[in-house]
């Protein structure tokens, strides 16, 4: 019986860590270079699993999005129910410009594409090396598994995701 009561706090414990772990934060490693110059291939970050549970999708928030039988880290470039364009290379919401205050690659032009009321446009920052939505269409929010927050390793990139 003293065993029992010495070994279940730390079960206990174990539990809440794994818990916390697959719930709301988990470590994500980033394969490729599709997000240069924003996230770089190695780079380890915080996958936040849980705000979109609370608040919504944002539009340039950098998501980790299922596709095919892989996971994928791309930036929101449109939300359901907008059409998307670029046009000279600038991103055109409901056909009105929209600045993109973050670097990107070029971006080449491509017609309108009519969101539907759960799909998201998303692209990776190195355009012209990005496998998106620009290939594979838009996605489903039930493929949306979180937003990207913190790059913590290597250390001499840590701090938040612009």
């Amino acid at each position: 019986m003293k065993f029992l009561r010495e070994i279940v706090p730390y079960i206990v414990v174990v539990i809440c860590v794994l818990t916390i772990k697959q719930l709301i934060v988990t470590p994500i490693k980033v394969n490729g270079s599709s997000m240069n110059d924003t996230l770089y291939d190695g780079d380890i970050m915080l996958l936040d699993e849980i705000s979109y549970r609370f608040s919504d999708i944002k539009r340039f928030d950098i998501v980790v999005a299922k596709y095919s039988n892989e996971y994928l880290i791309k930036r929101v470039i449109g939300l359901p129910g907008e059409t998307i364009s670029y046009k000279n290379e600038e991103l055109y919401i409901d056909g009105k410009y929209v600045k993109e205050d973050f670097d990107h690659k070029i971006t080449y032009n491509f017609d309108e594409i009519k969101l539907g009321k759960d799909e998201y446009f998303i692209m990776g920052d190195n355009r012209t090396n990005s496998l998106d939505s620009r290939v594979f269409g838009p996605v489903n929010i039930k493929n949306i598994r979180g937003k990207a927050s913190v790059v913590f390793f290597p250390f001499d990139r840590l701090g938040s995701i612009k």
